[in-house]
């Protein structure tokens, strides 16, 4: 029976509850910001859609971050989203088959694309960069392929629009309205966090980012527990697939590129280290709200979009940088 190296760094360092901290505070200092900035941030309406627009990047975020722990990086989350859409939209409006079938058939999908790009990186041994980057292509090349480049709607399907923007909370508690969207959301990162925190799964997910050569020097198969971390993001990208399909009650195989850049941010932004072995779930949902927060209230302010994206492109080098400067002081 084998066990973890004993030198296998602790997960929740000091350094780690300090960001959590930090992004906590930013995200209360945005949320006064842009209240006080625009009467109009503060409405029902506008909260509603800032957790819709949480669900699905925070959703991807998740699986992302399952996946920088390792150590790796996954550049294929948007598309394989999309695909995953496109996959659901095949299966319930082209074959006309029942919901159950198009909610396993996209996760199975997004399960199945997350273990062949960790057979790529575990087996074949090529950079997880290259790898998910070729796999972001391929995604994109398959969904406008599969779906004749056309939108595939799910008009007659009844209940698929529910599974996003009907509200499971709002029949029990009326005066709350949460989205069945926001719900999966939470529900999923607290399954995913007691996963890594309380699982074989998610104690050698932070071991391989920690130190892969240890662990298979300890009798390990760390290529097997690789890929079903892959997968295990990959099914997480089906979610996400189908809460953004649900939402637009459309399967768009041109959407998902760039997806992949705001649930990136949202990580490394909560505290997880893209030099692996370290990261929370937590620390990632306060990322995805404060990139949800962030862009919208710059929506509300009427800013332009190529601005928005330059102020995107500005948080993941600042991310990037304050996650360099936590890695020196932790080694010095």
């Amino acid at each position: 029976m084998t066990t973890l190296p004993a030198a296998t760094p602790a997960r929740k360092p000091a350094s780690g509850a300090q960001q959590k901290l930090l992004a906590f505070a930013s995200l209360i200092v945005l949320l006064v910001f842009f209240s006080v900035a625009s009467p109009n941030f503060l409405q029902t309406s506008n909260m509603l859609a800032i957790l819709q627009a949480t669900s699905v990047n925070g959703v991807l975020a998740i699986a992302a971050t399952l996946v920088i722990i390792t150590g790796g990086i996954d550049l294929s989350v948007g598309t394989l989203m999309t695909f995953c859409a496109v996959m659901a939209g095949v299966i319930l409006t082209n074959a006309g088959l029942p919901l159950p079938f198009g909610i396993v058939g996209a996760i199975a999908a997004g399960a199945v694309c997350g273990t062949i790009s960790g057979t790529l990186v575990a087996k074949m041994k090529i950079p997880p960069f290259i790898a998910t980057l070729g796999m972001m292509l391929i995604l994109k090349g398959l969904s406008l392929i599969i779906s004749g480049t056309k939108p595939i709607y799910f008009n007659d399907t009844p209940g698929f629009s529910q599974i996003s923007t009907g509200s499971l909370i709002g029949k029990i508690i009326p005066s709350v309205p949460v989205p069945n969207g926001v719900l999966i959301l939470f529900v999923l990162a607290l399954v995913i966090g007691y996963v890594l925190n309380r699982t074989v799964l998610g104690r050698y997910c932070f071991a391989l980012g920690s130190n892969e050569e240890a662990v298979r020097l300890s009798g390990v198969n760390t290529d097997a527990w690789k890929i079903a971390i892959y997968a295990l993001a990959g099914s997480i990208c089906g979610i996400a697939g189908l809460i953004i399909a649900s939402r637009l009650n459309s399967a768009q195989p041109a959407l998902g590129l760039g997806y992949e850049l705001d649930a990136i941010a949202a990580v490394v932004i909560g505290g997880t280290s893209l030099a692996g072995g370290r990261g929370s779930i937590l620390g990632t949902m306060i990322g995805a709200l404060i990139m949800a927060v962030l862009l919208n209230g710059l929506r509300v302010m009427s800013v332009a979009q190529e601005w928005q994206t330059v102020v995107t492109g500005g948080i993941i080098i600042a991310a990037v940088y304050a996650d360099m400067l936590r890695r020196r002081r932790a080694a010095s």
